[in-house]
Parts: C-alpha cells; structure tokens; sequence
C-alpha cells in the first residue's frame, strides 16, 4: 500500500536533544558545564526516558514537561552543579532545541509531494509548539500529536493509535521515524513501516521488532516516501 502519511518523533530525532546543555556550556555562566555538558546531556536524556517508562508501567502520569525538569534535578545533582539559574537556563534551552540542519528541509519536500506529515511525539503539547515554532517547521507539518492525549507514553499503543484518529490512514500506509530503537520496535510491532535514524551508528537493541528500514540521517527518507 502506498504510503501516505510520514510521522516523525520528534526529540533525538528532529531536534537535537545534546543541544540544550551544549549551548548553555558556551554561555556566560555556564562555565561549570564546560566539561561535563555531554555527560550532563546524556544523563539528563537516560533518566528523562527512565521516568518516562516507568511512571506509564505504574500507571503515574505526569506531563513529559514535569518528566524533564525531575530528570534534570536529578542530572544536575550527580553532577554537583545546584545552581538555580543553570538549572532554569537548561530547561529554557530544552524548549528551543535546534533542529538538525536536514529536518527543516526533508518535511518541506514530503509536504510538498503531498503527504501527510506530522510529528507524534512523548512532549507535552505546549513544549512542543514551542520547539517547532522556535525551529521554524510549522508550515511543513499537518500535525503535532501528543501522547498527553493517550495519558501514557510510548511505546504504549495508545499512542500509535492517534495516528489513525488524526487521519484516519491504515497503519500500512504510515512511515514512522524515529532515532529512538524503543520507539521504532514499538511502532513497527504495531503495524507500522518504520525508519531508524541511526545517526551514531549504533548497535540494535535486543527488543520485539526490527526496523523496515536504517538510515544515517533524515535525508534519504523521500525514497521510502
């Protein structure tokens, strides 16, 4: 069947999650960060997805703005780095994270071409039109879903299933991209085609289901498309 609708996950994937903490690294007072921001970043992200899976098993939602500032706190205190204002600084950066330089470019080209494009996303809604505004790809998504729609995160179904509620596509027709291999097991174990965006030439992990496809980046995906 032909594919008619593209959607993107959108942190890690359209945005580049090491941003936030590399920015704030080169700025006036973040001179803490300057040789421990990839570790911070990497740490922030890692607890971030761990409270993400683990309040949606317990049944304990709480918007994915709250995950990322408990995470942050969480990172921040490892690192022996307590200062108030570095910690608001990060997550004002975390709204504005840069897309990577192929994004804005590739759903422009899939809008063009027709399809559906969107984003289906763990982010709350507000952080989320905060970071595509701030990137400037508004214009080129038809959609932005949240999983604060399904109360639970992915890779619960609940949240693939809004896909088919937005457009009302079967889930043949869906390309779901992702960098994230949890997400990408989790939706192509529902029924999706999927792309991986294995931008660091990592290993798979060992989970349910393999992607349709592995690229390096977002600029090959028309060819699936």
């Amino acid at each position: 069947m032909t594919i008619s609708t593209i959607v993107f996950d959108a942190y890690g994937t359209i945005f580049d999650v090491a941003g936030a903490a590399r920015i704030a690294s080169a700025e006036p007072g973040g001179e803490a960060l300057a040789e421990s921001w990839e570790q911070v970043s990497r740490d922030w992200r890692t607890k971030q997805l761990e409270y993400t899976w683990l309040r949606s098993i317990a049944g304990h939602h709480i918007d994915f703005g709250h995950v990322t500032a408990d995470a942050l706190t969480w990172t921040l205190e490892k690192a022996g780095l307590s200062d108030p204002d570095l910690r608001a600084r990060l997550l004002a950066l975390y709204d504005t994270l840069p897309a990577y330089p192929e994004a804005r470019e590739v759903l422009a080209d899939l809008k063009a071409k027709g399809r559906n494009v969107a984003i289906l996303s763990n982010g709350a809604p507000e952080m989320l039109d905060r970071a595509v505004e701030s990137a400037g790809i508004g214009g080129s998504l038809d959609a932005v879903l949240s999983a604060e729609a399904a109360g639970v995160y992915k890779p619960d179904a609940r949240v693939y299933d809004l896909v088919g509620q937005r457009f009302g596509c079967e889930k043949n027709e869906v390309l779901f991209v992702s960098s994230n291999f949890w997400d990408i097991a989790g939706a192509t174990g529902y029924g999706f085609i999927t792309a991986w965006v294995n931008r660091h030439d990592e290993p798979r992990d060992r989970l349910w289901s393999r992607p349709t496809h592995v690229l390096p980046n977002l600029t090959h995906i028309a060819e699936f498309a």
